[in-house]
């Protein structure tokens, strides 16, 4: 084990603002250590024990079945079901089998059966209640009563992968965000067979090389967006069997795609029957106790990651992901949250003092340490990503190197940035300079996911970047044909928004399913001030096929964006590096990999023989927003071939003369025959 004044020096060396917060790192990092040695009890490897979904919950065994679960305060603990017409048998009670809480039942074989419905009914002093397993891996919702219910699932026929030691491949992601339930065009809950047969081939023709599975966990309202997770362990049954998310997994490792799931470890759903609330009697099981247990901005439970009981079920949960569904990573969602006892609500962190004070949860950083450590350790493949607001610095450093052990995280300050661009800022007033340093604004020792959108900016109460600019021409102008001027600007901010953003990524990309197309609309579920419409819980794909419309002209453009990253290999290392920024003539350019991206954001003013300062060389025009099969004015000649002229005054010591049509993107790639002395 590295000695943590080791560890804190590596930290340092990657940030030296870290040096006045010394103490703090010392203490913080021997309490990761401290957290280790307390739920390993200094005699298992972390990995070997993040196996609790193997001991505990519901097994077949050789004999029959066990079934085991924790529930210290209880007195007695009856599985009821099908198989004892949901009454307290004798026949059907479990025993108090340690100290710790452990209860536990032997069956035979034929006491349960594959389909059955059960549930535990758990007795406390002074009262009792239903609750369905924690480590429950099938939870089924009656149509009728709606009540939720755990399943006995033990198909005669497992699940046979075909891609059984498929790898992640070690390129930056390029992730295309999905979520199974709505990415169909149907009024309805779409299945993860219909997102295989119909959705896994788009995004493979697309380009990206990773999936990220919203909602994949088991939710009692599928209006949560998957974010309030009662059953941990349970694929949600509302899109399928769960055979049928493994094979949606594997058809996705056929076509070479990576699938990361958003990983819901910073809250819990507070329902009692269907979740984790008052489990065994005691709000505390799991969760803290009293105000502190309670996120109130979200109406859900905060688990007690001080609890080594606690960390063993989250890293458990890890594991059984990775093990059970050959999943290739994780996006931990709302580690903010987890963060910070404040949540990061109404919270501006403006120094590095925000990270270091006693707001901030050093047992929840400790347990995102070794959820990464058991990843990591299982797949050395997988990919990690922080959704954090705050900025923590380390979050995305090599545990080996002091930090938490992400590989990335979510540089969720671009969306935002540009959301209030576009609403507050007219286009003749964007300031070039600002754009540059917030899109490239982040430590350049963690790696960071930029993206324009996610879903977040497409919910009910927010609008897509497409939706905010078109606005009303977004239904009533659209056809190829109709050069409505607030359509174009729109089309035109559109492409070079996302350009921009991927161009100068830190290290991997996101997209929302169907944003690369300006899908039209906000994302509402089916709820009671909607007359549970599914309208808004779709994504009309049609729009992007019907050749009429200029939806898929955007989804053209997206295509080769993706492809030209890939071939540059844009995103794999190489910093982007500013030849010029101008903000009376709106003109951004910088230089990276070798390619140099060039935008015009004026919106109305072209130039002609408009010098940039670049490296020595000879290029060609590869993309160009502009042109007609992208739904722009076809002003610019395709596959033109510019010279960098020298220059004395130039930065780079050469300049190149371009003409640049108003809000216009263009994209030259650097000619590996060039003498580089036109």
């Amino acid at each position: 084990m590295v000695a943590i004044n080791t560890l804190v020096d590596r930290l340092i060396d990657t940030d030296p603002y870290l040096k006045a917060h010394r103490p703090a790192l010392m203490r913080r990092l021997g309490h990761i250590q401290g957290m280790r040695e307390r739920v390993t009890g200094g005699r298992v490897d972390l990995p070997d024990l993040a196996s609790g979904h193997e001991h505990f919950g519901l097994h077949r065994t050789a004999a029959g079945w066990i079934f085991r679960e924790w529930a210290p305060n209880a007195t007695a603990v009856y599985l009821i079901g099908d198989f004892c017409g949901w009454t307290d048998d004798p026949a059907f009670a479990l025993s108090r089998s340690a100290d710790d809480g452990q209860w536990e039942i032997n069956l035979p074989a034929d006491a349960l059966h594959h389909g059955d419905l059960f549930r535990l009914r758990i007795h406390w002093n002074g009262g009792r209640g239903d609750r369905i397993p924690a480590y429950a891996r099938r939870v089924v919702q009656d149509p009728a009563t709606l009540i939720f219910n755990a399943q006995v699932w033990a198909p005669d026929e497992p699940y046979r992968w075909r891609q059984p030691d498929f790898r992640r491949p070690d390129h930056p992601p390029l992730i295309y965000e999905v979520h199974a339930g709505m990415a169909q065009d149907a009024e309805k809950i779409g299945s993860w067979r219909e997102f295989t047969a119909r959705i896994l081939p788009r995004i493979a023709g697309s380009g990206y090389n990773t999936i990220q599975l919203m909602a994949v966990q088991e939710h009692p309202y599928y209006g949560s967006f998957g974010y309030h997770v009662s059953s941990f362990f349970a694929p949600s049954s509302r899109f399928g069997p769960p055979e049928d998310l493994m094979a949606l997994i594997d058809a996705a490792h056929e076509q070479g795609l990576a699938v990361i799931m958003d990983l819901v470890h910073s809250h819990a759903v507070s329902n009692t029957v269907e979740g984790l609330g008052l489990f065994d009697g005691t709000e505390y099981l799991y969760f803290h106790q009293g105000p502190r247990g309670y996120h109130h901005a979200w109406d859900s439970r905060c688990f007690d990651y001080g609890k080594p009981q606690v960390v063993h079920f989250l890293l458990s949960n890890c594991r059984y992901w990775l093990d059970a569904f050959h999943v290739d990573g994780f996006r931990f969602d709302g580690i903010t949250s987890m963060l910070y006892r404040h949540h990061g609500l109404e919270k501006a962190f403006s120094g590095y003092d925000d990270y270091f004070n006693e707001a901030v949860d050093e047992d929840a950083l400790a347990y995102l340490t070794l959820a990464n450590q058991v990843i990591h350790r299982l797949r050395p493949d997988a990919l990690t990503v922080a959704e954090d607001i705050s900025g923590m610095p380390g979050l995305a450093l090599p545990v080996a190197d002091g930090g938490t052990g992400f590989d990335c995280r979510f540089a969720m300050g671009v969306p935002d940035y540009w959301i209030r661009l576009v609403k507050d800022t007219p286009d003749e007033s964007w300031p070039m300079g600002q754009l540059w340093h917030e899109l490239t604004n982040r430590r350049r020792s963690e790696r960071t996911i930029s993206y324009a959108e996610s879903h977040d900016q497409a919910l009910v109460g927010d609008k897509t970047l497409m939706f905010r600019m078109a606005d009303a021409g977004i239904y009533h102008h659209m056809s190829v044909d109709d050069p409505d001027p607030v359509v174009n600007r729109a089309m035109g901010l559109h492409k070079m928004i996302r350009l921009v953003t991927l161009a100068t990524a830190g290290g991997g990309y996101l997209n929302f399913m169907g944003n690369e197309f300006g899908h039209p609309d906000w994302i509402d579920f089916p709820r009671e001030g909607n007359g549970w419409s599914f309208c808004y819980a779709r994504r009309q794909w049609h729009l992007a096929d019907d050749p009429g419309l200029k939806y898929g002209l955007l989804a053209r453009f997206d295509r080769r964006m993706i492809a030209l990253a890939r071939e540059a290999g844009l995103l794999a290392g190489q910093e982007p590096a500013l030849l010029w920024d101008h903000d009376p003539d709106k003109i951004l350019a910088f230089v990276r990999a070798g390619w140099i991206f060039v935008f015009n954001f004026h919106p109305s003013r072209s130039f002609v023989d408009y010098g940039i300062p670049a490296p020595g060389g000879s290029y060609r025009m590869v993309l160009d927003s502009d042109h007609r099969d992208f739904g722009g004015h076809g002003r610019l000649a395709p596959d033109q071939i510019h010279h960098a002229l020298k220059e004395k005054n130039s930065p780079w010591g050469r300049r190149l003369y371009l003409y640049l049509p108003s809000r216009t993107a263009i994209v030259l790639k650097p000619l590996t025959d060039s003498k580089g002395e036109p």
